[in-house]
């Protein structure tokens, strides 16, 4: 993180007479803030005003989150949704071929009919939120390694059937403190997602991995999608409006988005098998990814159109990492973290109750990330799939896991089954397993390949996993039998499967089912384990280090990011770099003067063509001190008047350590201006219905 000094906030422990103060003062413009208690007196103190209840409850309603891990919001009645390009870069792919690339040509819908619905896209609406700590300690009390998972899962199971009505429903209960709270909430559901609008790669990801997490920037990473129900336009009560004169330097702004995950609540404990173990064997994986996929590529042309959507994923990643453990490795802002740990523990052990009650957890704790180096290998890489750094990779591979495992665990109770799998989870699950999306055989041998090679060198050839999976085989061999012999590349295979259960399962002779089918005992037996003692004990130790610091301070400290919906505040606001001043705000034009014709600063022809009639000092892209991760691209910027003024789309350099903390000095969240985004579509594009959509005609005013 160059010259930020590192002035990383420490947390709010300060001593007074040997205890700790009851609350936390106020962080400035920091917090991803749950919408149940956000700091609005703060936001009246600093900004001189304070959102009330209508105006929370109607943002919120009006935020979106794409399942696939984006964020996006309502902008009009007519269920027209704003995200950006790279989330729906996936749909916009799916929906091409070699004959008319929309990734790189662009996409544009003129009428509602000619609108695309996006193969395996589910957007959802936070409706309610409702605290069940109760509920879930009344569950799990005095139980603690298996028996305390089971019972966890098998209650937060429970309770998310009893809130999901229907299909159109998801409900998630949500782990906030490191389990100090709980809380169940209840989505509204759109499985019927269109494409309406996509800009041409060239113009949405325009500086490529150079300008990643850099400013100044001069990217149209937008796009729109509407939501249908029942074949017609999702009817909202609740939508943001739209600001003709977006943001300025020095206002108010907001972010209503899904974080993803962040980590500033870690003990150090978990915080060294990050900087120490993590994020190094996660950096060395994506970079092997990212040559083994940047040599695929260059195989061909439509090797290259397969493969760009997954390397993009894996260098910003690998920026991204990097920029984390950069954090970490800081001894200055290490130190600190040090230090905050020790005063609470300090402040725990001066009174004998406290002592008694949570005194032990930060050990056990430690205890459980001794056991998590130890199994780390055999869990991410043999049972961790898509939710791990490393493991199984492939469409296919990931079809059979989910087959295989559905006919077991769909016969049972839903509370009895692996979390996934319960009976609120199974509309997505069946959503992804019968999305007519394409899929690209050639691509998906190469990444089992890849996958199946490095879990070898990682867990040894003698291991029994490996000896069970390979055989006397190859990954190579492994892979190109599995993939070129099978059919689940196809719907009508898959659903067969899954209708026809357990007996379908165990008579199929599909290599990708017979493979799952041959290993899956092994991976359960691996995640049992792993459940006994890491996860469940850091689930116990860490609420209980959440209760202690509730006791210190109560809630006016955030939680960590779970990408559930968060809300933050900050103002429209360079940084200092290099001894020099980041303006906040650039301009359209500027995208002109830094393009050389070639990738990745080439402008596409719709833009040289439009260029003697744009106006060139319309604002392009600007940065915030909005509280922001991975999992707000997506995010609306929004006034106090609720309007959005911008779009979330990156975070500067210094921002990639906040993951761990934040520094309101250098940490910027980087949006597209709301005018670049009318004037991109009204002079370059010629969408004049879908401004009218956004800018509805209004007799008073004009406007």
């Amino acid at each position: 993180m160059p010259n930020s000094k590192h002035r990383l906030r420490k947390a709010a422990l300060a001593g007074a007479a040997g205890v700790l103060v009851a609350s936390a003062p106020a962080f400035a413009d920091e917090g991803m803030w749950t919408y149940d208690n956000f700091p609005a007196a703060k936001v009246k103190e600093k900004y001189g005003f304070e959102p009330g209840q209508d105006w929370l409850d109607h943002v919120r309603l009006s935020s979106a989150r794409l399942a696939g891990g984006c964020s996006a919001s309502f902008v009009s009645a007519n269920g027209l949704v704003l995200t950006n390009h790279h989330c729906v870069h996936s749909c916009v792919q799916q929906l091409s071929s070699a004959k008319h690339d929309y990734v790189q040509q662009g996409f544009l819908a003129r009428t509602k009919a000619e609108e695309r619905v996006c193969p395996a896209m589910e957007l959802n609406q936070l409706v309610s939120i409702t605290d069940v700590t109760a509920e879930i300690a009344d569950a799990t009390n005095g139980l603690e390694g298996k028996a305390y998972s089971e019972a966890l899962n098998g209650a937060m199971s429970g309770l998310e059937k009893s809130c999901a009505s229907g299909s159109d429903v998801r409900c998630d209960v949500v782990t906030l403190y490191s389990g100090g709270r709980y809380h169940l909430y209840k989505y509204r559901r759109f499985q019927d997602v269109r494409l309406v609008w996509a800009p041409e790669l060239s113009t949405a990801f325009f500086g490529g991995d150079p300008d990643n997490f850099m400013f100044p920037r001069f990217n149209l990473d937008a796009a729109f999608v509407r939501a249908y129900e029942n074949g017609k336009p999702a009817q909202l009560d609740h939508f943001l409006r739209w600001s003709e004169e977006g943001a300025k330097a020095g206002d108010l702004s907001f972010t209503s988005g899904h974080p993803g995950r962040t980590d500033r609540q870690l003990t150090i404990a978990e915080l060294e098998v990050q900087r120490d173990v993590l994020l190094p064997r996660r950096l060395i994986y994506l970079s092997e990814l990212r040559g083994m996929l940047t040599e695929f590529r260059n195989r061909g042309p439509e090797q290259k159109r397969t493969a760009n959507g997954l390397l993009f994923y894996v260098e910003n990643s690998t920026k991204a990492l990097g920029g984390m453990r950069n954090a970490l490795v800081e001894k200055d802002f290490f130190a600190s973290k040090v230090a905050d740990e020790q005063k609470l523990r300090a402040w725990v052990a001066e009174d004998p109750t406290r002592a008694a009650t949570y005194g032990a957890a930060w050990d056990r704790m430690a205890g459980a990330q001794r056991e998590f180096r130890a199994s780390m290998n055999e869990y991410y890489f043999v049972e961790g799939g898509n939710r791990s750094p490393w493991g199984f990779q492939g469409d296919f591979f990931g079809f059979a896991r989910t087959l295989v495992r559905a006919a077991e665990e769909k016969p049972k109770a839903s509370n009895k089954r692996l979390r996934e799998y319960n009976d609120a989870n199974l509309p997505a699950i069946e959503a992804r397993l019968f999305s007519g999306a394409p899929f690209y055989p050639e691509l998906d041998e190469a990444l089992l390949t890849f996958s199946l090679t490095k879990l070898r060198e990682a867990l040894g050839t003698d291991h029994p996993f490996v000896k069970n999976l390979l055989g006397k085989e190859s990954p190579e061999t492994v892979a190109r039998k599995a993939v070129r012999g099978s059919k689940l590349g196809t719907v009508g295979a898959r659903r067969a499967l899954y209708e026809g259960g357990a007996k379908a399962i165990a008579a199929s002779n599909d290599p990708m089912i017979v493979l799952a089918r041959r290993i899956d005992a092994d991976a359960r037996a691996i995640r049992t384990r792993y459940e006994e003692k890491v996860d469940g004990p850091q689930r116990v130790n860490g609420g209980l280090i959440a209760k202690a610091k509730f006791e210190a301070y109560g809630t006016s400290v955030y939680p960590d990011a779970t990408f559930t919906l968060r809300l933050s505040y900050g103002a429209v606001e360079g940084w200092e770099q290099d001894g020099k001043a980041v303006a906040p705000i650039t301009e359209l034009g500027g995208a002109f003067e830094r393009a050389t014709g070639e990738d990745p600063y080439a402008l596409p022809p719709s833009w040289l063509k439009a260029k003697g009639k744009l106006a060139l000092a319309t604002p392009m892209n600007f940065v915030s001190t909005n509280d922001i991760v991975g999992g707000n691209s997506g995010s609306p910027v929004v006034n106090r008047n609720g309007e959005v003024i911008g779009l979330i789309f990156d975070g500067n350099l210094p921002s990639l350590g906040g993951d761990y903390g934040f520094d309101p000095a250098v940490n910027r969240a980087v949006a597209v201006h709301s005018q670049a985004i009318i004037e991109s579509l009204r002079t370059i594009y010629g969408a004049s219905s879908l401004v009218d959509e956004l800018l509805p005609v209004n007799t008073a005013n004009g406007r």
